[in-house]
């Protein structure tokens, strides 16, 4: 399904709003909710996330990431930090996750970005002190843009005899979380599942001065919401098929 930006809330009928979001709201738990109302209409990218399983484009998206500011960070895991090590004139502008964070990847790739520090980054806000305090605290950045597309799950379902222990191993679970907290920040990440859409991105950043609008972070959130939203649907949907033998059928059972 196609979401068209007519299909949501405009950013103004949204933030025209803003006045009474002064004060922090509670839930009936009683957790208190963060209502933001201070934001930047552009963000200057300086610290971009970039962890993709579809690499088609991303050396040119980096070296255009790089030409629209000379300081630019690129946090990269995996098979992408190694192409992109590769790319004439990225590797001085690359850092590992690992690196990072302080935590090498789990075996298999399972664990790359599940870490505090990425998702302070990710979620934390411009003017909330305590959330520049966490950040100085943890020696962490703040990421301004998250490049991430997905295990190819329904590619993997589509094959003949394909098993559900094949099917669940390309569940992804740190992209979609990346995608969910950058897409949910909107209001200062920018959140890139396509990589359609990477000229246009670098056609912004290179227009406005290294900067991407709120208009522009708020349609790649609505971009990344439906693409989660449809990958979630697509293994719900195959696994509501599998039956009970099928995956006794995939392992080598173990008596307890």
């Amino acid at each position: 399904m196609v979401c068209l930006a007519s299909d949501f809330v405009s950013i103004h009928e949204i933030y025209r709003l803003e006045d009474t979001w002064n004060e922090p709201e509670k839930s009936e738990d009683d957790m208190a909710l963060n209502i933001v109302r201070e934001i930047d209409g552009n963000v200057a990218v300086r610290n971009v996330l970039i962890s993709v399983s579809d690499k088609r484009g991303v050396d040119t998206l980096a070296k255009g990431l790089i030409a629209s500011c000379d300081c630019i960070k690129i946090y990269s895991t995996g098979g992408t930090y190694a192409l992109l090590r590769d790319v004439p004139g990225v590797a001085e502008h690359l850092v590992s996750v690992s690196d990072y964070t302080g935590q090498p990847e789990m075996q298999g790739g399972l664990v790359k970005t599940l870490d505090f520090k990425i998702y302070l980054g990710l979620l934390s806000e411009t003017y909330n002190q305590a959330h520049q305090d966490d950040l100085v605290r943890t020696e962490a950045i703040a990421i301004d843009m998250v490049v991430v597309n997905l295990y190819p799950f329904s590619q993997t379902i589509s094959v003949d005899g394909v098993t559900p222990e094949q099917a669940r191993t390309n569940i992804d679970i740190g992209g979609p979380c990346m995608i969910r907290a950058a897409a949910k920040n909107y209001v200062r990440v920018a959140s890139v599942t396509d990589p359609a859409d990477y000229d246009v991105v670098l056609a912004e950043l290179a227009s406005e001065n290294g900067t991407i609008s709120l208009a522009r972070r708020f349609a790649l959130m609505q971009k990344a919401f439906a693409h989660t939203a449809a990958y979630d649907t697509a293994i719900a949907q195959y696994f509501a098929r599998v039956s009970e033998s099928e995956v006794k059928n995939s392992y080598n059972i173990h008596s307890a």
